[in-house]
């Protein structure tokens, strides 16, 4: 009993109104060790658009852009942009998807990863602070630290590849905005995808 309490008391202080990602809100911040041993803290890109993806490589919805090319291409022309993109593995050791740092190379080369750092949290603390669901499960945060938004990267919430082009690009749209001085018009949606395996 005690140990269920704790762990409830556990989950609402990572993902409680002090450290829930809120769109209009200042993002969490967080400091995590990428693929290649370099530690990166969210405060490290003051002043930079960042786009945060949550990966899974095993997931079918991941699948579905990494096997059409369509993440790739987002994530290059942001980094080409000078946005920063860190894709981010919540995946729990054991569990569908893990990946050490080797791992994560090894995913990166297969698919054609153009982000700038893959992060790994195997302990999900990251990925509870910003309550993120699913993988993919995007958000941009702009250049004052502020998270502009959560959700889905498109519009169609299926592992179909045929889909994409007939969806709205959530995570292009609101980077295109903030580019402009524009405000996000569609700052919240609905993530979809597998379950990020905490």
């Amino acid at each position: 009993m005690m140990k269920t309490v704790l762990s409830t008391l556990l989950a609402v202080g990572l993902s409680g109104a002090g450290f829930a990602a809120t769109v209009g809100q200042p993002a969490p911040g967080f400091t995590l060790t990428d693929s290649n041993g370099k530690t990166h803290s969210l405060g490290d890109f003051k002043g930079k658009t960042v786009v945060l993806e949550w990966t899974n490589h095993e997931c079918p919805f991941v699948v579905k852009h990494y096997g059409a090319n369509n993440m790739q291409q987002q994530q290059a022309a942001a980094t080409g942009d000078n946005v920063v993109w860190l894709s981010i593995n919540s995946g729990a050791a054991g569990k569908q998807g893990h990946v050490d740092g080797a791992g994560a190379n090894a995913v990166m080369t297969k698919n054609g990863h153009k982000s700038t750092a893959y992060l790994l949290d195997a302990d999900g603390k990251v990925g509870q602070a910003y309550g993120a669901k699913t993988t993919p499960h995007m958000y941009v945060i702009d250049a004052n630290g502020v998270l502009a938004y959560n959700g889905a990267i498109d519009s169609i919430p299926s592992a179909d590849q045929a889909d994409i082009p007939k969806a709205t690009q959530y995570v292009t749209q609101a980077l295109g905005e903030i580019k402009a001085g524009k405000p996000v018009s569609v700052a919240t949606t609905k993530p979809y995808g597998c379950s990020v395996k905490y």
